[in-house]
């Protein structure tokens, strides 16, 4: 088990002078079928998707402990004894303190706050670190300047001049936290929980980011694009990863029937030579048409837009896309 350990974490040595949050075991492609392991700084999560593992769960916690000597290790079983999905898993510190599961990691110039008891999710998804550096690289390349500082006087909505960057689901603003470390004026964020735009807040003042007007918006994205469109707002950057299922106010957004309209409905707010990035973890996407229906929503108002790439998760999920619990569609649309 140490050796298949050793091997996993080998196959990452390209983050770790990135990163120090990324998953060192995807499941089967790395020898442990059903079991995934993730690096949170110092911390590690360990979860079941499956049953394969589960007779093994001591021996492989002790190996993990003795391998990384992290802070702590919380384990979650994901799937019920019945092989049942869990949303609310069962969560257990098997290694270290509670208080141990928070912490900070580092993403490239940035940092995060991270949870592991939080929820399922502890704040920050690794799948999407390739494109939340690319975000960031984008903005640096638009203003060829170093990212304003906290120290900056807040402005109002009207005197704020450079470019804008859209975060729809935004979760905990990670994306914009990038976008503006890369010199973006605005990172509005809209998502339906205040509990996480708080983090998302919290995030901010991690990286020394101050709160400008117009950056938190509680409420449904499709809410949020369609009174960006009456006020006129223009963006130049616009990221949307939604959930493949959610609710607000009697709304139920599934992302098979509603995706494609919402990325219309998106690209009407872009400023030319603007970039758009649309993702999901919906299963049942296939890569190419997936990227070929956005750039066909895209082309809908921008008839000269194009594909610039697209892509699944990045190198740490090995064997992407074999599992339900490890697949991305990601794909990015330049005007």
């Amino acid at each position: 088990m140490r050796h298949l350990l050793e091997i996993a974490n080998e196959k990452r040595a390209s983050l770790f002078e990135v990163t120090d949050a990324y998953r060192i075991v995807n499941g089967a492609a790395d020898g442990f079928p059903g079991l995934t392991l993730d690096r949170f700084g110092d911390r590690l999560q360990v979860q079941f998707f499956g049953p394969e593992m589960l007779p093994r769960r001591r021996e492989f916690v002790d190996a993990v402990a003795a391998m990384f000597n992290p802070a702590c290790i919380v384990v979650k079983e994901r799937l019920s004894r019945s092989g049942k999905s869990l949303e609310n898993a069962p969560m257990e510190v098997a290694f270290g303190t509670r208080n141990a599961a928070v912490g900070t990691v580092r993403e490239g110039n940035a940092r995060f706050h991270v949870d592991l008891l939080d929820t399922v999710n502890p704040g920050l998804f690794l799948d999407m670190r390739h494109v939340r550096l690319e975000v960031e690289d984008r903005f640096r390349a638009m203003t060829g300047t170093v990212p304003a500082s906290d120290k900056q006087p807040a402005q109002s909505s009207a005197e704020i001049n450079g470019p804008r960057f859209l975060n729809l689901f935004s979760y905990t603003c990670s994306f914009s936290v990038h976008a503006r470390l890369g010199g973006a004026a605005v990172a509005t964020n809209a998502d339906i929980s205040g509990k996480i735009l708080d983090k998302g807040r919290e995030n901010y003042a991690l990286n020394g980011l101050d709160l400008r007007p117009g950056e938190f918006f509680r409420g449904n994205a499709l809410e949020y694009v369609r009174w960006a469109a009456k006020k006129g707002l223009k963006f130049d950057g616009i990221v949307l990863d939604p959930p493949s299922f959610a609710r607000f106010k009697g709304f139920n957004f599934n992302v098979r029937e509603h995706l494609m309209p919402l990325v219309s409905e998106c690209a009407a707010l872009l400023n030319a030579g603007a970039f758009f990035m649309v993702s999901s973890n919906y299963s049942e996407f296939a890569l190419d048409s997936f990227a070929r229906d956005v750039l066909a929503a895209v082309k809908s108002v921008y008839k000269e837009a194009r594909t610039a790439w697209k892509r699944g998760q990045d190198i740490d999920f090995a064997g992407s896309g074999a599992t339900k619990d490890s697949c991305l569609v990601a794909t990015l649309v330049e005007l």
